[in-house]
């Protein structure tokens, strides 16, 4: 399965993918051999054919697995299902779409046409990291971890019936590397080429410098694409034409920027195979675009949509007082919030000179009055955020330790000197809207930023004032910023919101053409370097695609992510992780909101379902089912 949506501008919480483990046995070729069973990477001089991976530990699954335990291989299939995504993929957008092309940077394309699409290997979502051999049957892995030959499965097939070959997992790869949108090529920088051994057998070799774990970045995250389909086509071209693709789903219908429609694959080839078996029983997916959440209420109220995940607390507490609610036909639930890391925070734009000194941002997250917005705006919904990696074990707590010192002293000339204290948690209010502390507090740090007040103006020291521009896509965010606005405009700031509609909104964070923008994002339970440095290392800060937004470039960020490469254990992970959280806190690239422990979740009363739901993702329309009795009791 490709990645799901690591980066979302916007303030509510969002819906998290999963991550990878250990790599265990399974033989081919004298230059490939088997990992240790409880390390990362070790060498072992037998060879063996591997069914599935992960960083550390070991796996859930055996090879002879029949299904994962969150399928269901008994449900019945059929129906439909109308939803309101509540996670989504780069280059997607769930407000309209203009192009069918998820792989580029160019447009903006539909939530979940990566359903459409086979991978070598996919997730495992009830486990933190593992990958299990999908349009693979197996792989060997070189003892240098440079090569890792794949066998395809004999019976893998496009949609049009013809068979997925090596020379079309070659070209996928090759292509993405160089022409895919930032979150697929930034992944592939180290693979080297793709070699084609026969063709059902294909091998990818990296150039020796990536780090250790990043076959786990690209295995499930590269959609495999037809050669023979694109020989006659632009790949890089916004398209209204779906590509061909082998996956469980299709594109049916659809009308640009107002729903699409996809079909399941009645006859996908891989429908019995263990990877897929019970999972996607409907027969069609409905995503409806709306520009608004209103709009998208009263069309869930009519039962034009199905499902929803509820974002805003206010409709949570107020919007579902209506008939069919009250008649018992639409319920509510709450389900348990993935256990992964997450992100959720304005990202300060610092490739403006303005933002340039970190006190600057730091005074900036001071004037953000959490308690008083949460209590009156919230209903008491949300927990305040202060970490990188909020809700993790990756998130660090009081003061370092001994090993979390030993990595940051060495960066000490680097480093803030709030990365040797406690962890920087961000500013607590009296809750009354009326704290004055906080605008001393941050009129402190801009003063020692050198901004200074001249006729009422917070300016520099050639008297130009501090802007602030906060770029939002929907109108329930004013709401909720304007005290925010308001605290800035009293310290002398010229701060205002920007509105701009879905399309403009994702061009411009593409661009980094904001000041601030808000962002959810999650990150795996083992992260890969890889990952990191998509949002945090400086080689991606102006990288326009990418998912470092604050434009963060510093080079002990950068040495940190360097030791992440490095780690053989996961306590060995965990410490690192733990010096990066004190680092990018200290640093106020971002300035951290709030988040949400629960899924809020309307539904239709006509679904079945299986619990519990996978603790790393939750696609309820690929784990859910129509139920025919319910839907003709409601």
């Amino acid at each position: 399965m490709m990645k799901e949506a690591r980066a979302i501008a916007g303030h509510s919480p969002t819906r998290r993918p999963p991550t990878r483990r250990q790599f265990i046995a399974g033989s081919a070729g004298a230059a490939f051999a088997a990992l240790a069973p409880a390390l990362a990477f070790a060498r072992n001089p037998v060879e063996t054919r591997l069914h599935g991976i992960s960083s550390f530990g070991d796996l859930k699954y055996g090879p002879d697995y029949p299904h994962f335990d969150f399928a269901a291989p008994g449900a019945p299939q059929g129906g439909s299902f109308s939803f309101q995504p509540s996670y989504w993929h780069f280059n997607q957008n769930y407000q309209t779409f203009d192009t069918l092309n998820t792989f580029v940077l160019r447009g903006a394309a539909p939530p979940r046409m990566q359903y459409c699409f086979d991978t070598l290997m996919v997730r495992a979502w009830d486990e933190p990291d593992a990958l299990y051999c999908a349009l693979a049957s197996n792989l060997v892995i070189s003892a240098d971890r440079n090569r890792y030959r794949f066998e395809l499965r004999p019976q893998a097939r496009f949609h049009d019936g013809s068979p997925v070959t090596a020379e079309d997992v070659a070209f996928s790869y090759m292509l993405l590397k160089e022409k895919g949108h930032p979150s697929l090529a930034t992944d592939l920088i180290n693979l080297e080429t793709v070699e084609v051994i026969d063709p059902g057998t294909v091998e990818l070799v990296y150039n020796g410098r990536q780090s250790p774990r990043a076959i786990l970045s690209v295995a499930d995250g590269v959609p495999i694409l037809s050669r023979a389909w694109y020989q006659s086509r632009q790949f890089e071209e916004a398209t209204l034409e779906a590509p061909l693709s082998s996956g469980p789903w299709r594109v049916g219908d659809f009308k640009v920027g107002t729903y699409i429609e996809y079909e399941r694959v009645k006859d996908y080839w891989a429908d019995d195979l263990p990877f897929a078996r019970g999972l996607d029983h409907f027969d069609r997916l409905r995503i409806d675009f709306f520009r608004e959440r209103t709009a998208a209420m009263e069309a869930f109220k009519k039962g034009l949509v199905d499902w929803r995940e509820e974002h805003t607390a206010k409709f949570w507490a107020n919007e579902y007082d209506f008939p069919a609610a009250r008649e018992g036909k639409v319920k509510r639930k709450l389900f348990e919030d993935e256990l992964i890391p997450s992100l959720q925070a304005w990202a300060v734009n610092t490739r403006r000179k303005k933002f340039a000194d970190p006190r600057t941002r730091q005074a900036l997250g001071t004037l953000f009055d959490f308690e008083w917005t949460n209590r009156n705006l919230f209903y008491d919904a949300y927990t305040r955020s202060n970490s990188i990696f909020e809700g993790s074990d990756l998130m660090a707590r009081g003061f370092p330790s001994a090993q979390e010192l030993a990595l940051l002293e060495p960066l000490r000339d680097k480093v803030p000197e709030a990365a040797f204290g406690e962890a920087v948690m961000q500013n607590v209010t009296d809750g009354t809207g009326k704290d004055r502390s906080v605008l001393a507090k941050a009129f402190d740090l801009l003063s020692q930023a050198g901004w200074r007040k001249q006729d009422g103006r917070l300016v520099d020291e050639n008297g130009e004032q501090l802007s602030v521009e906060i770029l939002i896509r929907s109108q329930v965010f004013e709401r909720m910023l304007g005290p925010y606005v308001l605290n800035m405009e009293r310290l002398g700031i010229e701060a205002s919101i920007r509105l701009v509609d879905a399309s403009q909104h994702q061009a411009r964070i593409e661009a980094f053409d904001f000041d601030l923008v808000g962002v959810a994002m999650s990150f795996e339970p083992n992260p890969t370097a890889e990952a990191l440095k998509q949002t945090f290392h400086s080689q991606s800060a102006n990288q326009n695609g990418s998912r470092n937004y604050p434009g963060t470039a510093d080079p002990a960020v950068d040495a940190l992510i360097a030791r992440v490469e490095a780690a053989e254990t996961r306590e060995e992970l965990v410490v690192i992780m733990h010096a990066l959280d004190r680092v990018l806190r200290a640093g106020h690239f971002w300035i951290p909101n709030w988040h949400a422990t629960n899924h809020r979740i309307a539904y239709w009363d006509k679904f079945g379902w299986q619990d519990p739901k996978p603790d790393y993702l939750f696609p309820v329309e690929r784990l859910w089912w129509y139920d025919e009795a319910k839907a003709r009791a409601i």
